[in-house]
């Protein structure tokens, strides 16, 4: 790496409305450097990478790439200057190949011919460059994430990308697929490349960032070399004081609230057994894929089983979809809150209401003061940042949108909560918060079924562990009995009779 940067952002400073997202931010990256930005849900990182993508208008500041200033908000100037972005929701056309994808908005409309056999050469020769093995013929609809996160890092690199942001890079990954994820961006820096990437995920920042910038409230607090410092130090300088996950203790289970015999679900869950008790959390563990998503909207109202006895508090299971289960008493947390979870152009009160409308409503109108004091009982007790009830819900972070999820749901203590993923894409001191409401609600006797691909949360969180594989789970295990290497054998089928502990 050598002194001159090849990026460089000069007092930017960026508003919106009241919330000041960055505030006099100065942030420079070398070449063939890897740069982690690091920072809380809502600490200003995306804006700032927006800003250098031309997304963003900054209020205040320059972008500087290659030694020369590129004009704001033109993302086609970023990406001529050598600037690609990778966010973290994809942008790709699941009915299309991934040579289409990738050479879409490349060629003008006015081209006679497409320029496909060239296109397809340049694209094997960047992929074979840099590790991102892909079929370009294939559908991308039929990829899994971590090969359409390459479709997205490829689609950068064909335009020329000299410098590659990612956003959160690992959060729709599998533990292996961040690791190969990693070590291709290594790869790519040793071939010349400059990376930014956004995580909130310690380790990874300390296995693959040279040097780790640390944004706080919208400043910068902070800059280290990855070498020389600690996933504590680093934790401390996101929050601000030192953070310290909540430890379950010992409980007593209750009745059994939810039992499931035989469950299948078409194709997608095959002789579902499980039984989860009042004041309990039960840990879902698997690979993504296998069949989480299909329990959790079975649970929740939002599938029926095609087969099998599924009894909810001894009773069987209505079959009157999401509303009576709400009423029954079952909160859930959805895998995906942006799609299931929130509605973006809605403000906060609305969503805060949008499960329970009927409690908010008189002869069939909103009762809009009593939901917008209810959306601010949430925002203070749930610490919900970036907004107040009549701010809509797509300004806020993703930790502070679950954040608001989760207090919706618990506010009304509910008998049963599904949580799946619970604290996917969430920083260090939100992942605490978010870990010590699910341990009150447990203790208070609301049963918690827990999914979540994260081995360490599911051994420190549930009292038993099932996992999943292809729509199966696994005989049950108490978490005193296992530890990570058990787990990973478990999910990838290994239930020998011998490893099991069950309750």
């Amino acid at each position: 790496m050598t002194d001159a940067p090849v990026v460089r952002l000069s007092r930017i400073t960026k508003r919106f409305g009241d919330t000041l997202a960055n505030d006099d931010i100065s942030v420079s990256l070398a070449p063939g450097e890897i740069l982690a930005l690091l920072g809380e849900n809502g600490a200003g990182k995306t804006t700032l990478m927006s800003i250098l993508f031309g997304h963003y208008v900054p209020d205040a500041g320059t972008v500087e790439v290659g030694g020369k200033t590129i004009p704001p908000g033109k993302p086609r100037a970023a990406i001529r200057a050598g600037v690609g972005m990778v966010h973290q929701h994809f942008s790709l056309a699941d009915n299309l190949t991934v040579l289409d994808n990738v050479m879409t908005g490349t060629e003008s409309l006015w081209k006679l011919r497409s320029s496909t056999a060239a296109a397809r050469q340049k694209l094997i020769a960047i992929a074979n460059r840099f590790g991102l093995a892909v079929d370009p013929d294939a559908r991308v609809g039929d990829l899994s994430v971590g090969e359409q996160q390459r479709v997205e890092i490829l689609k950068a690199l064909y335009n020329d990308a000299r410098i590659l942001i990612l956003d959160e890079p690992t959060a729709v990954l599998t533990s292996l697929e961040a690791e190969r994820l990693f070590a291709i961006l290594r790869d790519m820096a040793a071939n010349g490349l400059s990376l930014i990437f956004i995580s909130h995920k310690l380790h990874e920042v300390l296995a693959a960032a040279d040097r780790v910038v640390v944004l706080r409230g919208g400043k910068v607090v902070a800059e280290r070399k990855a070498a020389d410092t600690t996933r504590a130090e680093l934790a401390e300088l996101m929050v601000g004081r030192r953070v310290a996950r909540p430890v379950r203790k010992a409980g007593t289970p209750g009745a059994v609230i939810l039992e499931a015999i035989g469950v299948h679900v078409g194709r997608r869950l095959a002789g579902v057994d499980l039984t989860l008790r009042a004041g309990e959390t039960l840990g879902i563990i698997g690979v993504s894929g296998n069949g989480q998503t299909a329990l959790a909207h079975l649970v929740s109202g939002l599938l029926q089983p095609t087969s099998g006895d599924l009894r909810l508090f001894g009773e069987p299971i209505s079959r009157d979809g999401v509303r009576a289960m709400v009423k029954a008493g079952i909160g859930r947390i959805p895998e995906d809150r942006n799609a299931e979870g929130v509605i973006g152009e809605m403000s906060i009160w609305e969503n805060a209401i949008i499960e329970r409308l009927d409690d908010f409503s008189r002869n069939g109108i909103v009762e809009r003061n009593r939901a917008r004091a209810f959306a601010r009982s949430i925002i203070e007790g749930f610490d919900v940042r970036g907004g107040n009830p009549d701010s809509r819900i797509h300004l806020l972070s993703g930790g502070n949108m679950q954040k608001l999820i989760l207090g919706r749901n618990l506010v009304n203590r509910p008998r049963l909560l599904v949580a799946a993923q619970p604290t996917r894409g969430l920083d260090e001191g939100a992942i605490a918060a978010v870990h010590a409401r699910l341990l009150e609600a447990r203790a208070a006797g609301t049963g918690v079924l827990l999914i979540s691909e994260d081995l360490d949360e599911v051994i420190s969180l549930a009292d038993r562990i099932q996992a999943i594989v292809k729509g199966r789970l696994s005989p049950p295990v108490t978490a005193e009995a296992v530890d990570a290497r058990m787990l990973g054998l478990m999910m990838a089928g290994d239930w020998q009779q011998e490893r099991q502990h069950a309750s």
